[in-house]
C-alpha cells in the first residue's frame, strides 16, 4: 500500500490563512445552503462532562457536506472558568474524512474555526430575518465568538451604534477597545444588560452563565426586533417566545435533544416546538421558505452551532492552505 498522508493545519497556520469576512460568510453559506437542498447528514451533537466540578463539557458534532466530499467529526471543550488560567473558553479539533472511504483528509485546529462561524451563522442569520435598515446592535457577552458576531454583522449591516456588555469590566473593556481598533469605529461599552438591549434592532445573547438565569428581559425587546440567543445556559425569560412572530432555528433535530442551550426550558415546556418554529435557518438559505416578511416582524434565531458550518469552513481554509503553502503533511499509514 502506498502511503497515506494527511494534512495538519495548527493554530499558527490558521492565522496565517488570513481569511476574510467574506471568505468566512461565503464558505458557511455554502453549507447552510446545502442543508437547506438535503445535501447533508447532520447528527445531533453529544455531550460529555467529565467532573461537574470542573465547570466545563464538551461537545461532539458530526456532519457530512455532500457537494464539498467531506464528512467531519469536531470535539470541542467549554470550560467556562477558563479566562482564570488565561485560556481560551473553548478550543477546539477538527476531523476532516473522506465520505467514501473513511479515510482521514485533515486535522485542523478548530477554535478559531469554532469562533468564526459561530458569529458567521449569527450574522447570517441576521441577514436573512433582520430588517436591512437595522441601525442598533445590542450585544451581551465578550467571549472569542462574541467577537466575530461584532465584526461580521457590522460588514452587513449600517450600524449606527453598537453597544456590548459582559458580566466582568475587565472583559468588556477589552472587548470593546478591540472592536474599536479593529472595525475603526466607536464602541459603547455599557455596564448592565438593559442599557445595552432596550431599542436595539439586533440583539445576541451570547453570555456564559453557570446556570440558567433570566437576565434578558422580554419587555426590553422592541417590535420588530431580531433576537439571537445562544448562551450555553439560557438567560432568556420563559415569555421570550410568546412575543415572537417567527422563531427560526439552525437544526431542529439538535434543538430538541440535550441538556444546552439558550431555550432548552422553552423547548421543555412546549413553548418552542416543531409546531411553533417558522423554520430552519438553511431552508430560508436556500429559498424554501421566506426569512422577513414584514418590518414589524418581531424575530427570534436560536442556533445551537452546526456541525456543517465547521465542515464548510475547515473546507474553504483547507483549499487556501494548499493553495499557499501552509501546514503540515503527516503520515497516516
Amino acid at each position: 500500500m502506498e502511503p497515506i498522508f494527511f494534512t495538519y493545519l495548527n493554530g499558527p497556520d490558521i492565522e496565517k490563512l488570513a481569511m476574510t469576512d467574506g471568505e468566512i460568510l461565503s464558505a458557511v453559506e455554502v453549507g447552510l445552503r446545502a442543508q437547506g437542498e438535503g445535501q447533508t447528514v447532520i447528527e445531533p451533537r453529544v455531550h460529555l462532562t467529565p467532573d461537574p466540578s470542573f465547570h466545563g463539557h464538551f461537545n461532539i458534532l458530526r456532519g457530512y457536506v455532500g457537494p464539498l466530499g467531506l464528512a467531519g467529526v469536531k470535539i470541542v471543550g467549554d470550560y467556562v472558568d477558563n479566562y482564570t488560567q488565561g485560556l481560551p473558553s473553548e478550543m477546539a479539533l477538527l476531523n476532516l474524512f473522506d465520505p467514501r472511504t473513511g479515510m482521514p483528509v485533515a486535522l485542523l485546529d478548530a477554535t478559531a474555526i469554532t469562533e468564526m462561524r459561530t458569529g458567521a451563522t449569527t450574522a447570517l442569520g441576521a441577514k436573512y430575518l433582520a430588517r436591512r435598515e437595522s441601525r442598533v446592535l445590542g450585544h451581551i457577552g465578550a467571549r472569542g465568538t462574541a467577537y466575530w458576531n461584532v465584526r461580521l454583522l457590522d460588514r452587513l449591516f449600517a450600524f449606527e451604534e453598537i453597544r456590548v456588555h459582559s458580566r466582568r469590566p475587565e472583559s468588556r473593556e477589552a472587548f470593546g477597545a478591540r472592536l474599536s481598533a479593529d472595525l475603526r469605529r466607536s464602541i459603547e461599552v455599557v455596564g448592565d444588560w438593559e442599557t445595552c438591549v432596550r431599542g436595539a434592532d439586533i440583539v445576541v445573547e451570547a453570555s456564559r452563565l453557570r446556570e440558567p438565569t433570566p437576565l434578558l428581559r422580554t419587555e426590553w425587546i422592541e417590535r420588530g426586533a431580531t433576537v439571537i440567543p445562544y448562551g450555553t445556559m439560557s438567560a432568556v425569560e420563559l415569555s421570550l417566545t410568546d412575543i415572537m412572530d417567527k422563531i427560526v432555528v439552525d437544526d431542529w433535530g439538535q434543538c430538541k435533544a440535550g441538556k444546552f442551550g439558550a431555550l432548552r426550558a422553552h423547548v421543555e415546556t412546549g413553548r418552542v416546538s416543531e409546531q411553533t418554529l417558522h423554520g430552519e435557518l438553511a431552508e430560508i438559505v436556500a429559498g424554501r421558505k421566506p426569512g422577513r416578511e414584514r418590518a414589524d416582524e418581531t424575530i427570534l434565531f436560536w442556533h445551537r452551532g452546526l456541525s456543517l458550518s465547521d465542515i464548510a469552513l475547515g473546507h474553504a481554509m483547507l483549499e487556501k492552505a494548499r493553495a499557499s503553502g501552509i501546514g503540515q503533511q503527516l503520515r497516516f499509514a
